[in-house]
C-alpha cells in the first residue's frame, strides 16, 4: 500500500520484481540503476544470501506524473528466487504496489518459471491480494540467448504457460544488454500509477 509523505508532497510506492532464482531480477534493476542514474535517489542497498540477493533502492521517476499534486517516489525491490527464501519473498511482497515477473526463457527452467509464478500468486494470497488484480508486467528474459544456440521457448509457450490466465502485458528482454528492460518499468509504473490513482480517488 503506497505510502502519503504529506511533508514532502510525494507518494512513495513499491514494485516488486519476482521470479525464479538466476532468471534476471538483480540484473533488472542493476541497469536500471546504471542507466536512470539522475533519477536514482541515494544508493542500491545488497543484502546477500547465500547465492541470491535482495536489492533495493529508491527512484523518482521523471514525467511520471502527479497524485492529487504529489510526485511518486517509488521503491524498486528484487527477490530472492530460490525456494528455500520463502519467508524473505513474502516478506518482500508487503505493501507491494505492482509487480514485474521476470521469467527465464531457457528451455530447462520451465518448471521453475510456473513454480515462482504459484509461489507469487500464493504469497500474494496470505496478504489479501489477487494476482488477478494486482498491477503485474510479464518480462521474458534471456532471449539474447538465442544468438548463442542456447534452446529457449518461443514467447508463444511462455505467454500459454505462464500468461494464459492473467493477460498481463508482457515484453521479451535481454537484461544483460538492457533490452526491453526500460520498457517493461515504464509499462509496470503506468499501470502501478493508473491503480493507485483508483485507490486514492475511492479514498477521498
Amino acid at each position: 500500500m503506497a505510502i502519503f509523505n504529506l511533508k514532502k508532497r510525494e507518494i512513495e510506492c513499491k514494485v516488486v520484481y519476482y521470479g525464479p532464482g538466476r532468471c534476471g531480477k538483480t540484473t533488472n534493476l542493476e541497469y536500471i540503476f546504471g542507466a536512470y542514474k539522475k533519477q536514482v535517489k541515494g544508493e542500491m542497498v545488497s543484502i546477500n544470501t547465500e547465492g541470491d540477493r535482495t536489492l533495493f533502492f529508491d527512484f523518482l521517476p521523471i514525467g511520471l506524473g502527479q497524485i492529487r499534486g504529489c510526485n511518486v517516489r517509488v521503491q524498486l525491490y528484487t527477490v530472492p528466487g530460490q525456494v528455500k527464501y520463502s519467508s524473505t519473498r513474502k516478506l518482500v511482497l508487503r505493501g507491494v504496489d505492482g509487480i514485474v515477473f521476470v521469467a527465464d526463457s531457457l528451455e530447462v527452467r520451465r518448471e521453475k518459471n510456473m513454480l515462482s509464478l504459484k509461489d507469487l500468486q500464493a504469497n500474494l494470497k496470505e496478504y489479501g491480494k489477487s494476482i488477478f488484480k494486482v498491477p503485474l508486467i510479464m518480462q521474458y528474459n534471456k532471449r539474447d540467448l538465442a544468438d548463442q544456440g542456447i534452446p529457449l521457448m518461443s514467447i508463444e509457450q511462455m505467454e500459454r504457460d505462464l500468461n494464459r490466465q492473467l493477460k498481463a502485458p508482457s515484453f521479451s528482454a535481454s537484461a544483460v544488454r538492457g533490452d526491453g528492460v526500460g520498457a517493461t518499468l515504464k509499462e509496470c509504473l503506468k499501470v502501478t500509477l493508473q491503480s493507485l490513482q483508483r485507490e486514492f480517488q475511492w479514498a477521498r
